[in-house]
């Protein structure tokens, strides 16, 4: 059964004036009464049925960027990169024209947030939706999303993952863009080991995200290869693997505080490795603000070579992922400028960029 803006409003607890409100834009609503309208929105699937809509008949304009945090230069390279190839003749859809609209939208992280956003570019009928960063590791979120990308693909729209792995099962996307993160982390802590460092301390990202699980495996593999968390290939059992692992939200704070307790934990920690180059900037001002120096004392190492990385004092050792590149890259997927890769699905290398912030452990 069609789904109609009365049944939003009553879901809602709202007039089907204020669903229209929202859902267009046009009159200021509190914003519990947003949150509380685009909920049910989102619960049943709410669509703009119709072709002799006008809204209907402008959409095929909009392509939809979805970004966790816009502030992020990690998200806002791959967005800017992502809509610099927006628009422009020959878009591979076979309609007039190939202007398009391209609109970032900020979930802050919030799965319900990106439903919600899916299911209104859903019903603007977007030409494209681009989804960037890692994903939620949850079965009954990408059961959902799964379903909600398979209705966007049937409705005509091109989906394309930026940096983000595809989900198990789910067929709609049309290509998907994944970093090699785990080689990425792998590599990282080899360099670290290779100058003689033992005792290195993780600062991880959110336990929940795809990110966060394949960089800390690419360090976990490189340190039970070395012998230090037991056999090679073996089960995480090294008391050391929990203990010299601390989780935390991708930010500075986290990265400064998660330091100081590694540092608690076990004061002969040589070396920090860090989930990303913002974190690291924490770790590093937490090693300062316990007197001690980088890289003569304490090395750090980070993740994803943001622009400021190089600026760090000092520089910081890194391993850059070609931001800027894969957003064009999945810009021109969207736009059907590009042919997706064999099978739609491509990995992009991960590079170990060597910087001062990393040495050789201090003897004695």
């Amino acid at each position: 059964m069609t789904v109609t803006l009365a049944d939003v409003a009553a879901r809602a607890r709202v007039s089907p004036a204020t669903v229209s409100r929202v859902l267009n834009g046009n009159y200021p609503v509190a914003a519990s009464t947003r949150e509380r309208v685009l909920r049910a929105v989102d619960d049943l699937d709410y669509v703009l049925n119709g072709p002799a809509s006008s809204l209907a008949a402008a959409t095929s304009d909009l392509v939809g960027i979805l970004v966790n945090d816009i502030a992020d230069p990690f998200f806002g390279i791959m967005a800017g990169a992502a809509q610099s190839e927006i628009g422009g003749p020959g878009d591979g859809s076979g309609r007039a024209g190939g202007e398009k609209l391209a609109v970032v939208c900020n979930t802050g992280g919030s799965p319900a947030r990106e439903l919600t956003y899916l299911t209104l570019l859903q019903r603007q009928r977007a030409a494209a939706v681009v989804l960037t960063g890692g994903a939620l590791e949850d079965p009954v979120h990408q059961a959902a999303m799964s379903a909600k990308l398979a209705k966007l693909a049937d409705a005509g729209t091109r989906i394309v993952f930026c940096g983000r792995p595809p989900i198990p099962g789910g067929d709609a996307v049309a290509a998907s863009l994944a970093f090699d993160n785990r080689g990425g982390g792998r590599r990282l802590t080899e360099h670290l080991i290779s100058l003689g460092h033992r005792r290195i301390g993780y600062v991880a990202g959110p336990r929940e995200r795809t990110t966060t699980r394949h960089r800390l495996e690419g360090h976990r593999e490189a340190m039970r290869a070395a012998g230090l968390y037991g056999e090679e290939g073996g089960a995480d059992t090294h008391p050391d693997v929990e203990r010299l692992t601390v989780h935390g939200p991708y930010d500075r704070r986290s990265g400064y505080e998660a330091t100081l307790e590694l540092l608690r934990r076990d004061p002969g920690v040589t070396a920090i490795v860090a989930a990303n180059d913002t974190v690291a900037l924490g770790a590093g001002a937490a090693i300062r603000d316990q007197g001690l120096r980088i890289p003569q004392d304490v090395s750090v190492a980070g993740f994803d070579d943001l622009p400021f990385s190089v600026d760090a004092a000092p520089a910081l050792t890194t391993v850059r992922l070609p931001l800027f590149e894969a957003g064009a890259r999945a810009g021109r997927l969207a736009m059907g400028k590009e042919t997706p890769p064999p099978g739609g699905i491509a990995t992009i290398a991960a590079e170990l960029m060597v910087r001062g912030s990393t040495a050789p452990p201090r003897v004695g």
